[in-house]
């Protein structure tokens, strides 16, 4: 089937994501002095703060109408309950209206896997007066933008985030094996989407907003079918990550604060005598290749996944959906443009079949500081040297792919 002739309803959202910590630079959040494992840090990545018209400019040209953005709290509120800071608010008002005037409809991120220093030095969201202070900040953030954004997404994968800072130490505090810790950090970030939503939908702007958050879903299951210790590790995976934090949000009442769920999906993690199966828990590529496992640098690819995870959230929360990400990180641009094209004819599938899709996200617009892993990880529409202090933008092959889906060409 060729994607690029594939035909998606009129207004379906096809775009691209990042977040601040990952792009902009100059930035003063609990990342700032973090050191990832490739020895990069975060405090200049890819200077999409000074350099985002140029940005918006590769978003035409990659014919995008959407693009999803985070907000980055620790510019915008420099005290607990202070008024939102006038320029960072307007820079950031001023590359809303550009996304605006080029066609390209905002969805906007309020929290993605970063904090003000001080919410980090009153234990973050380990600690319940975070809530407050959060609906505080997106009270503000909504009353300033609302003519403007009607996507809100409040947090991005709470469910990563608590997990590799409070168990497997990956996310700055770096702590480990603390699952109360996790479990509390999902409770109350759940209050605070709940408490944010009700704020964003109490002042809405000329287009009625919508409220969702971004759950990452990833299946887990044992290697081998009859090997006990790993049918117990996926299980409770799956428990921890998925179904606690997808009822912790979603469940019961608490589906009434959100009109929409954002799904990313990256694929599998399967288990082999309790050791992850995936690039980024230090297998080589070869011993996975052995194995007859199909991977980028990052996670095990599972196409037949996409659907079952898609089916699974609209059971569970009857609600419409967006692929708020999807992609994946490889130098061979082959792989990259077959596992886009597989998913994009899952998505299509279903869709098919009547389920409420309303948008793709790709991950990512550019190369950027994929967190723990530094700069090694190749996510791009657009590759950025980082070699070059000009930072240069370029291109690439699944741009190109991606340019034409977006383009319906």
């Amino acid at each position: 089937m060729d994607n690029n002739r594939m035909e998606f309803p009129p207004g379906f959202l096809w775009g691209a994501a990042t977040s601040p910590t990952q792009v902009e630079g100059h930035i003063h959040n609990e990342w700032t002095d973090f050191v990832a494992q490739d020895g990069g840090n975060c405090r200049t990545a890819c200077d999409h703060y000074h350099r985002y018209p140029e940005d918006v400019d590769w978003m035409g040209k990659l014919g995008l109408n959407s693009y999803r953005m985070g907000l980055e709290w620790s510019r915008l509120q420099p005290a607990p309950y202070a008024e939102l800071d006038h320029a960072e608010l307007d820079r950031y008002i001023d590359l809303i209206d550009r996304l605006k005037a080029a066609g390209i409809t905002p969805m906007v991120v309020l929290h993605h896997f970063s904090n003000p220093p001080w919410i980090n030095a009153a234990d973050g969201w380990l600690n319940p007066a975070t809530i407050p202070a959060f609906v505080d900040y997106v009270t503000k953030l909504v009353a300033a933008l609302k003519d403007r954004v009607f996507l809100w997404n409040t947090f991005n994968e709470p469910d990563t985030y608590a997990s590799l800072a409070y168990v497997l130490g990956g996310f700055p505090p770096c702590r480990k094996g603390e699952w109360r810790s996790f479990r509390k950090v999902i409770a109350h970030m759940a209050k605070a989407h709940f408490r944010a939503s009700r704020a964003i939908r109490s002042n809405p702007g000329p287009v009625p907003p919508q409220v969702g958050i971004a759950k990452n879903w990833t299946i887990f299951a044992p290697f081998r079918k009859f090997a006990l210790w790993d049918h117990a590790a996926a299980t409770l995976c799956h428990y921890f990550f998925n179904q606690f934090v997808m009822d912790a949000f979603l469940g019961g009442w608490r589906r009434k604060a959100s009109t929409y769920v954002g799904v990313n999906y990256y694929g599998r993690v399967r288990f082999r005598n309790f050791r992850p199966l995936i690039p980024s828990s230090g297998m080589t590529a070869q011993s996975l290749r052995d194995l007859g496992l199909i991977c980028d640098d990052m996670v095990e690819r599972f196409v037949p996944g996409f659907e079952t995870v898609l089916r699974e959230i609209e059971r569970h929360t009857h609600l419409p959906l967006y692929i708020t990400e999807h992609g994946s990180a490889s130098a061979d641009e082959n792989f990259r443009i077959r596992d886009l094209s597989e998913h994009l004819q899952i998505l299509r599938k279903v869709m098919d079949g009547g389920m409420d899709v309303r948008g793709f996200f790709y991950w990512s617009l550019m190369d950027n500081f994929e967190w723990q892993f530094g700069y090694t990880k190749k996510f791009g529409l657009l590759s950025v040297d980082f070699n070059d202090p000009a930072l240069p933008r370029k291109m690439t092959r699944i741009g190109e792919y991606y340019r034409g889906i977006c383009c319906g060409k």
